[in-house]
């Protein structure tokens, strides 16, 4: 992307920008390390003056109705299903991810897009006598002004599911994207201010401003008392510390944190099946998400045959930059690369087996690294009780079906988990007893813009998507009679 581009800029009160005196950071494309955009680098007083901005529009768009904001959100749907082809190649340029998992992307950010524009007419509320005598009346409102911090891995995903329920339930907003991947959250802004501005809608009601420093910027916004929402996506550790930022202005708060999903799989289990779900489940975006599959339990009597499966698709799949074809991309930078050959010889140090990749490749340039089955982990590795957020797969085999549940349960973190059986019964006690917020059953992906995504324990907070994720940026308001 061109320096000089407006969307290399600030997004502030309806206008691209670029303050004086602001520096730049680069924008590096994972697969090539070449440098895509220059990005201007908010700071902190900027944060406070994209709030500005919100606050100000904040009546004018809480009056508008909500037929207006549903109509408003369609035709940003229609417009960023009709540019896929240039909202992937960005995300693949920025981020790294295969062009074909890029245009999924691009579908699934839509979708929540489409999603809010229908939820926007249907804002729950309520009219009905009073036992006592009387009548009560229940509406909801928006919450109000909200800052909503976005993570890489899904830089057009995790933009619009946030940005769409908040504009829908009549919220005003901050972005702060990740500074690894801002340009796609940009070129949805821009969509969104140019139909706003069409509508004579009020535009400062979408602000997004870049930062090399996220931690100076969030402070700055979050101390302001006329803030009143967050939503972060991102790790538990940060997610912790904004959590204790929030609780000073007792601020409503989303938050989906770090996953460290189970993937069981029983004797009974459709092998074929599980290892194509296995792949879904861990390998897009070469395993970078918090909904990747992390630790891989295989009941005793199909382990070895489930391994040898696994291993043959892991090694079947070709490593490279996606715009060629390739079906695992670049990590998103050099840290992510080491730390998979720390899971590595961490996993080999206990007693684990390589059974392919467990390397990076040797050709070419970019942070890419092998997709690698560790066979024979012990149940109590270290590895296990971290997010490994990479296309390394820890195999280990449990015994019943008790086991089984217990080392999927023991963990922190609650945000799904994946289950194989063809068995009713054994498929019912599964779901009842996972402890995450969503299951995979006999299936590798969960994510859906029309169902409530989130965990329990420490994976969060609240849910997005869905009727749920509405409610998120909703107050209930009673009223008396």
């Amino acid at each position: 992307m061109d320096t000089d581009s407006p969307l290399t800029g600030l997004l502030i009160d309806g206008a691209w920008t670029r303050p004086a005196g602001r520096g730049t950071f680069a924008v590096e494309d994972p697969a090539t390390l070449e440098v895509v955009a220059e990005v201007c680098d908010a700071r902190p007083e900027d944060g406070v003056a994209a709030l500005d901005a919100a606050v100000a529009s904040a009546q004018r768009w809480r009056e508008t109705t909500p037929r207006d904001r549903a109509d408003l959100l369609r035709a940003v749907y229609d417009e960023v299903v009709g540019r896929t082809d240039e909202f992937a190649a960005l995300i693949t340029a920025e981020c790294g991810k295969p062009l074909d998992e890029a245009r999924g992307e691009v579908a699934y950010g839509a979708d929540f897009v489409r999603w809010f524009a229908e939820e926007a007419v249907r804002l729950p509320g309520l009219a009905r006598p009073a036992p006592a005598g009387g009548t009560q009346l229940v509406h909801s409102r928006p919450v109000g002004p909200a800052l909503l911090v976005t993570p890489w891995n899904f830089p057009l995903a995790m933009a619009t599911r946030k940005i769409a329920p908040a504009l829908a339930a009549g919220c005003t907003v901050v972005v702060k994207p990740a500074s690894p991947t801002p340009l796609t959250t940009a070129l949805f802004a821009d969509v969104v201010l140019r139909h706003l501005t069409e509508r004579g809608l009020p535009t400062g009601v979408l602000n997004v401003v870049p930062t090399s420093s996220a931690s100076d910027l969030s402070a700055a916004v979050m101390g302001d008392r006329r803030l009143r929402k967050l939503s972060f996506t991102g790790s538990t550790a940060v997610g912790q510390q904004l959590l204790r930022t929030a609780a000073d202005g007792v601020l409503r708060t989303s938050m989906e944190l770090g996953g460290n999903a189970p993937f069981l799989v029983l004797d009974d289990a459709d092998l074929d099946a599980a290892v194509s779900g296995a792949l879904v489940a861990k390998m897009r975006n070469a395993g970078q998400t918090c909904v990747a599959a992390n630790r891989f339990y295989v009941q005793a009597g199909v382990a070895d045959e489930f391994t040898d499966r696994l291993t043959a698709a892991f090694a079947a799949l070709e490593v490279g930059d996606g715009r060629h074809g390739a079906q695992v991309g670049p990590l998103i930078d050099a840290r992510a690369v080491d730390h998979m050959h720390e899971v590595v010889a961490a996993g080999r140090a206990g007693g684990a087996r390589v059974m392919t990749g467990g390397d990076a490749p040797r050709d070419g340039a970019g942070h890419f690294f092998s997709p690698t089955v560790l066979a024979g982990v012990a149940p109590d590795a270290d590895l296990l009780g971290t997010e490994i957020f990479g296309p390394v797969a820890p195999v280990v085999t449990f015994g019943s079906d008790d086991e089984g549940l217990a080392l999927a349960n023991a963990t922190d973190e609650g945000l799904v988990a994946y289950a194989w059986t063809r068995d009713l019964d054994r498929a019912t006690r599964l779901t009842q007893q996972l402890d995450a917020g969503m299951i995979g059953l006999n299936r590798g992906l969960v994510s859906d813009a029309t169902a409530p995504f989130g965990g329990t324990k420490m994976s969060g907070l609240g849910r997005e998507g869905g009727h749920a994720g509405l409610a998120e940026y909703l107050e209930t308001v009673y009223v008396a009679c």
